[in-house]
């Protein structure tokens, strides 16, 4: 039997290229399995040693494109959320639309007295349901081997500390949950002193059977920037324009109009985004592409 040949993480570390890794990410995105392994054949065929895991990437959605372009949407989910930058404002409100979605009362960048100072935080949530208080810090990197580390879990837990520490005789002390919110991933420091110190969190691959990619999959939120249809250009128009998710389009398809485009290539776009928001749910899966 040949052996695999190693190829390049983008962290710089090397492992040996599991085609079955490529065909189960294919699958989460809403491939069939079929095409998955189609695909991920294709794919075995062509990588050489050295190979980085950025170009197989690229090679599997460029072929998934052509196949299926609300599951490449979907696939290329995490470098959609890297497209909401530079500044961290759009994925700020891309999160309340989501926490929206899932049944929450949003306001955003509030203003909240600590028991020693006044604190911005990113998004404060209310859920009737759960009679529950939420406020959330944000963190967008525009890196994806960026990871929040412990020094950014500390700096948050103090945050909060001090906003519970509010003395209910004074003032009203309208939160009972905090939690850290990113688009990347945390590392192992943050990850152990957020479970040991009480710190929620939510990335892209924590917690394990709640992840974002998992939040997003479940409510059919979706950024803006998944949509393969659209150029980089007129992503950017898009959120400028205060459109900030797909499901935003459906619902309103004159939130286009600021693109200036043909018949043909809005209804290719709704199409497509009608499509990613009918795609199953992934469950209590999650991918790492």
């Amino acid at each position: 039997m040949t052996p695999l040949p190693v190829i390049v993480k983008a962290d710089g570390s090397k492992e040996s290229f599991d085609p079955t890794r490529l065909v189960l990410s294919l699958r989460r995105a809403g491939a069939g399995a079929y095409t998955a392994e189609r695909i991920a054949a294709l794919i075995t065929e062509t990588v050489a040693p050295g190979t980085s895991s950025r170009e197989i990437y690229a090679r599997a959605f460029s072929l998934l494109r052509k196949e299926a372009r609300p599951v490449a949407a979907r696939y290329r989910l995490r470098g959609a959320l890297f497209e909401l930058g530079p500044t961290g404002h759009p994925f700020e409100d891309f999160i309340s639309h989501l926490y929206r979605a899932e049944g929450w009362s949003v306001e955003t960048r509030k203003m909240i007295r600590g028991k020693c100072v006044t604190h911005e935080v990113d998004f404060y949530a209310s859920h009737p349901g759960q009679n529950t208080f939420l406020a959330a810090e944000l963190k967008y990197h525009n890196d994806p081997n960026y990871k929040s580390d412990l020094k950014t879990a500390l700096y948050v837990k103090s945050r909060f500390d001090d906003i519970f520490s509010c003395d209910p005789k004074v003032r009203a002390c309208p939160i009972d949950r905090g939690i850290l919110i990113t688009n990347t991933k945390f590392t192992s420091e943050a990850i152990a002193y957020a479970e040991c110190a009480g710190v929620e969190l939510l990335g892209w691959g924590y917690p394990l059977h709640d992840t974002l990619f998992m939040r997003m999959s479940r409510a059919r939120v979706y950024p803006i920037t998944s949509l393969t249809g659209l150029s980089r250009a007129e992503k950017n128009l898009l959120i400028a324009a205060g459109t900030i998710a797909v499901d935003e389009v459906l619902r309103d398809k004159r939130r286009l109009d600021v693109l200036h485009l043909s018949p043909e290539r809005v209804g290719e776009l709704l199409a497509e985004a009608e499509g990613l928001l009918s795609l199953p749910d992934a469950g209590h899966e999650h991918t790492t592409v």
